[in-house]
């Protein structure tokens, strides 16, 4: 059985970046804060708090004074930077550039917005550590979506300017810009005042096509990714569309040695919140499997 790891799954530019950051304080530091889930990998987050790094959410972000925190990829909105300097914070500021450039680009329509009585909508996941960073660009009166139900929510008579949450599926942003373009039309509106923004992250939506290449290539496809990844729902979505033998597992004990029945090669490939490390620890237990076939 040949068993091929992805070269192009694995961290995103952003995720290696806070994992670097944390790393290096931490060479220093016997313990570090993080604000949320430094990555949606449980697997990567407990190796990094046997390394000190230490998990902590907003409240308990208020009762913390004097402390260095680490400001995870997701990026975070204007009240966190606020709170910091109130209680005399360090921020390891990790947030990933191009989350970063979408905030100001979020903040800017927000303010343009304002003049015109338009409306911000995300395409995203509500509750979501990026959402919520890009709704406070606009004091949280942003509009978000995910479902068509979700839509129900806009004035369609009113201008629309919509983003999208940067780790989520291309097709399912055009959908959804579809979906509300039709909406305007039966509103007797004008597609004018529509201004859609595909602020997907190219690393990720670049991965969409090169995953559904690499499914087809392999009997059985084994998808690494923490569960509340986002990301690694999309990217899943694609690999399964593709392949009907594919397979999305957490880490090496959610595997099944039926899966590989009769299979000749094995893909496996991940998240952009995967680390190598992980797949190279399925890869490891698929090739035990094989080996006990014989």
């Amino acid at each position: 059985m040949n068993i091929i790891i992805d070269k192009n799954s694995g961290y995103c530019f952003g995720v290696e970046f806070a994992i670097q950051m944390a790393e290096d304080e931490l060479e220093n530091e016997s313990t570090l804060y993080c604000l949320g889930d430094i990555v949606h990998n449980r697997m990567e987050v407990e190796r990094l708090h046997q390394r000190g790094l230490r998990i902590i959410d907003r409240e308990q972000l208020q009762q913390i004074h004097d402390s260095k925190v680490l400001i995870r990829a997701h990026g975070e909105p204007p009240e966190t930077y606020e709170l910091a300097l109130r209680n005399n914070l360090e921020l390891i500021d990790a947030s990933c550039p191009v989350v970063l450039k979408l905030q100001n680009r979020v903040k800017h329509a927000y303010d343009v917005s304002r003049r015109h009585e338009g409306q911000i909508v995300i395409y995203g996941q509500p509750g979501h550590a990026e959402v919520t960073g890009l709704a406070g660009q606009t004091g949280n009166r942003a509009l978000i979506v995910m479902t068509e139900a979700d839509l129900d929510q806009i004035d369609f008579a009113r201008p629309v300017t919509l983003f999208s949450q940067t780790t989520k599926s291309t097709a399912g942003f055009y959908r959804m810009k579809q979906l509300i373009e039709n909406r305007i039309a039966a509103a007797g509106g004008s597609l004018d005042s529509f201004d859609a923004n595909d602020s997907i992250c190219r690393q990720v939506s670049n991965r969409e096509p090169a995953l559904a290449k690499f499914a087809v290539e392999h009997d059985v496809v084994v998808f690494v990714s923490g569960r509340k990844s986002s990301n690694g729902k999309a990217l899943f979505s694609v690999v399964n569309q593709t392949n009907a033998r594919s397979y999305f597992v957490e880490n090496d004990q959610d595997i099944n040695d039926e899966w590989f029945v009769g299979a000749n090669s094995v893909g496996i490939c991940g998240a952009t919140s995967t680390p190598m490390w992980l797949m190279q620890r399925v890869a490891d237990r698929i090739a035990q499997v094989a080996l006990e076939a014989v």
